[in-house]
């Protein structure tokens, strides 16, 4: 670190979306980071520095990489260039925080581990859902046997996105709906407090063109069966609420998807209200990665459990395909 150790300089490559979302997180957990903004254009830079009262503007991506003052840059582009700008950002001795989806493929962790050993820096994958309250919640309730042996999760994330961006060109997205927003529910099935051995993915609708829509079915060590209902194409109340649950074999536990409530009726009957004030897990996620920045420690979201979460993506895409391939029954019974 610059000066103070406890003192952290981000560097934000790329001004979207995602970069205020984020800074608005890290100003209200922590007013002493520094938050650089560097973009392509300079002056699109320097308006996001300026509106979010940061330490400085960079007309380039690599402007931000040489600058002494920067400790670590947060990838927030499109996809496709995640990979690049990793491993860019640990050659010039950068910590490194990248947007989910990480990279294109699970196989690319094997590249970014081997230069962050190199470079003794840190890679840390900004999967928010890891660190939701109502995750929290749902593994207490669990192991604590409220509703006797779980059988079925069913997972609801349906509501109606428009986007009209680069997550309408293959190119840039690097995948369709499931890679780029249902990866953070795939993550939500893998640590619900289950161990998960394998997926199947099932896409409605049409096939060709990149997937706004998936059903994934999850398999559990412990015998449960999960599904998760993800979609950019069905309306939902209030564009997003929605009611989830998981059964067990002496009760069920109903909850918010976003995690507003929780309602455990089991073995003893359980309201629980996880976390109104963090319901994203974006507050958990920074005050961990801050901490793991400045303690030279290991995120508690680790880069095994990331590659975990892609390979589940890719599997579920996988077993999709084969699926769709698949002749149909009245086909396949002709006279």
């Amino acid at each position: 670190m610059t000066g103070n150790a406890t003192e952290i300089g981000i560097a934000f490559l790329g001004c979207g979306a995602v970069t205020r979302a984020h800074t608005r997180t890290l100003r209200a957990i922590d007013a002493s980071v520094r938050l650089y903004y560097a973009s392509r254009e300079l002056t699109r830079a320097a308006e996001m520095n300026s509106r979010c009262r940061g330490a400085g503007a960079f007309g380039t991506y690599d402007g931000a990489l040489e600058d002494s003052r920067v400790d670590a840059v947060l990838v927030a582009t499109p996809p496709a260039f995640h990979l690049e700008w990793t491993l860019r950002g640990l050659a010039a001795g950068k910590h490194v925080i990248v947007e989910k989806p990480p990279f294109p493929r699970a196989a690319d962790f094997a590249a970014v581990e081997a230069a962050a050993r190199g470079a003794a820096r840190q890679v840390l994958v900004a999967e928010n859902y890891f660190y939701k309250p109502v995750l929290r919640t749902l593994r207490s309730l669990l192991r604590a046997g409220v509703i006797g042996e779980p059988r079925f999760l069913d997972i609801k994330a349906l509501k109606t996105q428009r986007t009209q961006n680069w997550r309408d060109d293959a190119a840039l997205a690097r995948g369709g709906a499931l890679y780029e927003g249902g990866i953070h529910w795939i993550d939500f099935l893998a640590n619900v407090g289950l161990d998960v051995v394998s997926v199947h993915g099932f896409r409605p609708g049409p096939p060709g063109g990149l997937d706004r829509e998936m059903l994934v079915v999850a398999r559990y060590a412990q015998g449960a069966v999960g599904t998760l209902f993800f979609s950019w194409n069905t309306p939902s109340l209030l564009r997003g609420v929605r009611l989830s649950r998981i059964y067990g074999t002496e009760g069920s536990i109903t909850f918010e998807s976003n995690g507003l409530f929780a309602l455990a009726l089991g073995k003893r009957t359980a309201l629980r209200f996880p976390g109104v004030r963090d319901l994203t897990g974006s507050q958990a996620m920074f005050r961990d990665f801050l901490g793991a920045l400045r303690e030279g420690r290991a995120p508690e979201f680790t880069l095994a459990l990331a590659r975990r979460d892609l390979e589940l993506v890719e599997a579920a895409y996988r077993t999709a395909d084969q699926h769709t391939s698949r002749p149909s029954l009245t086909s396949s019974q002709g006279s």
